[in-house]
């Protein structure tokens, strides 16, 4: 994968990092969280199972988690419960929340959920309705949403007849019921970025907490296979926009981004940038950390729970 950028750094994205690392330091502490998410537990509600074979997962993902009814949990303090989606892109979360309830139990044996709470809960949902997200809610510590800013990457992502108002509306429907850290995924359209700044357009009308930026992988056996990721000077770019853009929100650079020389050098650049986790860095955003006097924690959990 060709990941190389002109150095130096372009003077654009250098004005931009230095931009958003003021910002970072009128509006946080010199702290930065690095989470391993070692005790997150990954469940699948469906098993290996979806309807829509998206063009840059097509189910791969799944293969990697725990069918629920199989799931073994011991040792986990938390649970990431996603699942493959139906048609109109749901997943379909009460169908297994028995199963899930009896999961969450608590870290070190058995408890009824709402008397003792347990593992914490990420929650994958999807476009679920508003009776859906009620049920839920007495199971839920986050719900990760994922946020799309154009109908073109739905229509060619995702396959399914669903508009950027139809996410917002969910997303605004799922704050009412729960804490939701929504998701951008960079690139998602092939690698080509489009969505993403109508994304964040949709976020600042609605409001936000924290704001995960992932970014797109080519992923063997899709439909996005041969794509390239987009190159690391526009991702630092994105996030050295959304530092300035929400000065006030957790930023966090999520586990969902290429691996080796990409993320060598992107955490470094993400670091700059002003993000306040980062999940899994590499070595070079350590250094990095450690060079901007920055205080390292670390977590072991899924980054939502930061």
């Amino acid at each position: 994968m060709d990941v190389s950028m002109p150095e130096p750094i372009p003077a654009r994205l250098e004005t931009q990092l230095e931009a958003a690392w003021r910002v970072r330091q009128a509006h946080h502490a010199p702290r930065i969280t690095f989470a391993y998410p070692v005790d997150t537990a990954l469940v699948s509600v469906t098993g290996a199972r979806c309807a829509l074979d998206c063009a840059h997962c097509g189910g791969h993902y799944l293969q990697h988690m725990q069918p629920v009814e199989e799931a073994q949990v011991e040792g986990a303090s938390s649970i990431l419960i996603s699942g493959g989606c139906d048609p109109q892109g749901r997943v379909p979360v009460l169908n297994a929340l028995e199963q899930v309830a009896a999961l969450r139990g608590a870290p070190g044996g058995a408890g009824a959920a709402g008397q003792n709470p347990g593992r914490k809960l990420n929650w994958h949902v999807g476009l679920i309705d508003e009776p859906t997200a009620t049920a839920l809610s007495p199971y839920v510590d986050a719900i990760s949403f994922d946020v799309v800013g154009d109908r073109a990457t739905i229509e060619e992502c995702y396959g399914i007849d669903a508009t950027p108002e139809l996410y917002e509306q969910t997303y605004r429907m799922l704050r009412r019921h729960a804490h939701v850290v929504p998701h951008i995924t960079i690139g998602l359209r092939g690698g080509a970025l489009g969505h993403e700044r109508p994304a964040m357009d949709m976020l600042a009308r609605s409001g936000l907490d924290a704001l995960v930026l992932i970014v797109f992988i080519p992923t063997p056996h899709t439909r996005y296979a041969d794509h390239a990721p987009p190159t690391v000077e526009q991702v630092a770019g994105l996030l050295a926009e959304a530092r300035q853009r929400f000065p006030d929100v957790l930023l966090q650079l999520g586990c969902m981004r290429p691996r080796r020389a990409y993320r060598a050098q992107l955490d470094p650049l993400a670091v700059r940038a002003g993000v306040n986790v980062i999940v899994s860095p590499s070595r070079e955003g350590k250094a990095a950390a450690e060079a901007l006097g920055l205080q390292v924690v670390q977590t072991r959990e899924c980054c939502v729970f930061s």
